[in-house]
């Protein structure tokens, strides 16, 4: 549990997230995130030399991967900053809030940027040594379709791990699952009501090269296919007879975002509100049984409620990282709660998921929705490769 650690109102962002293959998919994540947090900072007038700090978060490889976090310090205006890079999959902004939580609470650190960026599209395929194979043979992997299709442990494409957690439970079915992706939409829509006003309080802009002499401005999400109860119906079952299809399921983005963790006092000075108060409550992670992945978010939050002492009906906003229907109605289960309410505004299975930023936009998203009901407790909870799972308290004080 945490007692020192702050994030100052409105001292975070999210990008919109593109469609695979869509307009970032030709530009380097790395580059993207450090400028895009630069751009930031500048809007904002914040001076990068208050950082101790830069905790660095991305998943898949780009060129100069070796030199990621402190490239990415350097190009954001940390020039002088050290820097980490962490990778834990779809928990990687869980993790990386977490470190830089743990840095204030010990006080190793004072004020700590935490950037995470991913780019699914056009990832690279890497050739490795294999001189015991026949004629020499090479080893290959594409980092994005052969992980999302083969966990090396559990043996299974990731969607295998949903539909096993699904013949397990029991009572999950597809048409539960249709339901729950219906439902996504709708709340993703309110995100969209008055000209975007939700997104707005948070999203911010990217740039990128369209070519040498173009550059494009990205302002709202894109790739967000419209959903209707008939047009789930027709989608067929991606695994034979299984509860999931495309319309139920997350889909690959790109995209990144930044936040800042600091003191309480610290918070305050950068907050664009000194009287909305942002403290980070706990965290819990968690490793499912083997090839069900989809369990996880459930241990990872009963430890985090229970680091926190506070129960379930406490949260009066709830977010996942959802890469498939049947992880929500099975938490919803296990933990007594409406399935259908919670992820207002909006959950990966809708905007898509770039990996390392992922959970990082879910929790901007919830602290504004807790602003919006005039604070209190928020719990973002989400599954990562591996069967791993991640979760974060935190309370909003308005």
């Amino acid at each position: 549990m945490y007692s020192k650690a702050y994030i100052p109102y409105r001292g975070y962002y999210s990008s919109p997230f593109s469609r695979w293959q869509g307009s970032l998919a030709n530009v380097n994540s790395i580059e993207l995130g450090a400028a895009t947090a630069r751009r930031w900072f500048d809007e904002k007038k914040i001076d990068t030399g208050i950082f101790d700090y830069l905790v660095f978060g991305k998943t898949i490889g780009q060129p100069f991967t070796f030199y990621s976090s402190p490239w990415a310090a350097a190009m954001a205006g940390l020039e002088d900053k050290a820097a980490m890079h962490i990778s834990q999959a779809c928990s990687t902004s869980t993790t990386c809030i977490n470190t830089a939580a743990a840095g204030i609470e010990t006080g190793l650190f004072t004020n700590v940027f935490c950037l995470m960026t991913d780019r699914t599209s056009n990832g690279p395929h890497t050739i490795w040594p294999n001189p015991l194979g026949p004629g020499g043979q090479v080893i290959s992997e594409d980092w994005v379709m052969d992980h999302f299709s083969n966990d090396p442990w559990g043996g299974v494409p990731m969607i295998q791990t949903a539909e096993n957690v699904v013949q397990m439970a029991g009572n999950i079915t597809r048409e539960q699952c249709d339901d729950v992706a219906l439902r996504r939409y709708e709340q993703y829509t309110d995100a969209l009501a008055n000209d975007r006003a939700f997104q707005k309080r948070y999203m911010f802009p990217v740039e990128f090269k369209i070519s040498r002499k173009e550059t494009g401005l990205l302002e709202a999400d894109e790739g967000i296919t419209q959903t209707t109860k008939e047009g789930l119906a027709k989608l067929k079952s991606v695994i034979p007879d299984g509860a999931h299809t495309f319309g139920s399921q997350t889909h690959p983005a790109d995209g990144n975002c930044g936040l800042i963790v600091t003191t309480r006092e610290k918070a305050r000075e950068l907050s664009t509100d000194p009287n909305i108060e942002i403290q980070l409550i706990s965290y819990g992670y968690s490793r499912a049984p083997k090839a069900k992945m989809a369990m996880a978010p459930v241990p990872a939050s009963n430890m985090a409620l229970d680091n926190a002492g506070l129960d379930i009906k406490e949260m009066k906003s709830i977010k996942t990282h959802n890469p498939f229907a049947a992880n929500d109605i099975y938490m919803a289960n296990e933990l007594g709660i409406d399935v259908m309410g919670f992820n207002n505004y909006g959950s990966p299975i809708i905007f898509g998921h770039p990996q390392g930023p992922t959970a990082g936009r879910c929790i901007v998203e919830m602290i504004e929705e807790l602003v919006l009901l005039g604070g209190g407790y928020g719990l973002f909870t989400g599954c990562a490769a591996g069967d791993t799972g991640a979760a974060l308290i935190l309370k909003v004080s308005a």
